[in-house]
Parts: C-alpha cells; structure tokens; sequence
C-alpha cells in the first residue's frame, strides 16, 4: 500500500471539476491500495505544483535486502482538464529510474538503446498504450581517488522519461509500467502477476 497518508496533490486554486479528475481521482485510490512485488516499496510524496494543475507522485525503491538498495525511481501523473499542446492531451506521465549495473554492462556502447527499449517494453508488458513519448537514457560512472581508493566504484544507468496516456481509464497501466521499469532495470526476475518473489539475484 502507498503511503499513510492523503497528499494535498490538488493545486491550491479553484477550477471546474471535469470527467479528467474523475479518472485523476481513480488513479490516486488505486494507487493508495496497489500493492507491488516484495522487492519494491512505494511512498507518496509531494507532487510539482507548477507543471499543470493537478500532480500526484509517488517514488519506489527496490531492495533485495533491507540494505542493499539496487535502483529508485519516480512516477509523476500530470493532468491538465484543458490540455497541453506539448503532450497532446490531457495528461502526462514524467518518470524516473536509476538503477547499479555491472561494469560490462556500463561499457556496452548500445546502453542508451538498450535502456530505451527496455522502457518501452515495459509499456507494452503493462498494456499501457501512449503516445508522444521523450526521454534520455544516461550512463553514471564513478571512481574513487585519494584517501576513497578502495571503496566500491560504480557505474549506473539512469532512464528519465514522459509519455501521454491515451485511454484515461486505465491509467494504472501506466503506473504498473513504471514499476515493471524498476523491475527489468534491477535485474529482478519476471514474475507471474499475484506470484510472491522466493529471493532473487542482483545482475
């Protein structure tokens, strides 16, 4: 479950109350009962007042141990009950990923590619149909000097994304997207929906 608490996600302003925040509303309740795979935990957190009129937001970390965080991301649904040229619609989902990866995997000159397809692969898993979709996919190296030599470098992979979902009615899709996204980028296993995770590998 998300959360333990009801975030103020509606702007402070006063506005007409459309079909679009009834399915806005839909999505909040469902995502305050969505419960994820074991690995993943889920909280609310403020949403960004300035990007449309109404926000709601949510982070999950993966953990396959209480301490050995793999990945964390961001999942931020944007409506706006008039419309945005730039999004095509009505609304828009704006996400974030960053998961560890392995240095053979860092050096994979198709790492880019490879982090993109496995976005949209997980828009197509979800049955999460969309349209106008950006984003980067970045590679994050890190090695240590002076007194830190010895200590773990690393590298990361780092997938910022939006999209514009096309059927309002099934905007959970979406958010199982982005969680399926957690999943692939930390190298957790595929798992039949309603099937409990029994421990899995890092990659």
């Amino acid at each position: 479950m998300v959360g333990k608490y009801f975030y103020p996600y509606l702007m402070a302003q006063t506005f007409k109350f459309t079909k679009y925040d009834k399915y806005f509303d839909d999505f909040v309740m469902q995502m305050k009962t969505f419960v994820p795979r074991p690995e993943i935990k889920l909280e609310e957190v403020p949403a960004p007042q300035k990007l449309a009129p109404r926000a709601y937001a949510v982070v999950g970390d993966v953990a396959l141990d209480e301490n050995d965080d793999v990945a964390t991301g961001r999942f931020v649904l944007l409506l706006d009950p008039e419309g945005q040229e730039a999004w095509d619609g009505n609304f828009r989902c704006v996400t974030f990923v960053r998961a560890a990866i392995d240095s053979e995997m860092a050096s994979d000159p198709m790492l880019a590619e490879v982090g993109w397809s496995w976005f949209l692969e997980s828009l197509s898993k979800a049955g999460a149909d969309f349209r106008a979709p950006s984003g980067t996919v970045t590679r994050v190296a890190s090695k240590s000097f002076g007194q830190l030599v010895g200590t773990d470098d690393g590298s990361e992979i780092e997938i910022r994304a939006s999209w514009t979902p096309t059927e309002p009615s099934q905007l959970m899709f979406h958010a199982k997207a982005w969680m399926e996204l957690l999943a692939v980028t930390s190298g957790l296993a595929p798992l039949p929906e309603g099937v409990s995770s029994l421990g899995q590998n890092r990659r």
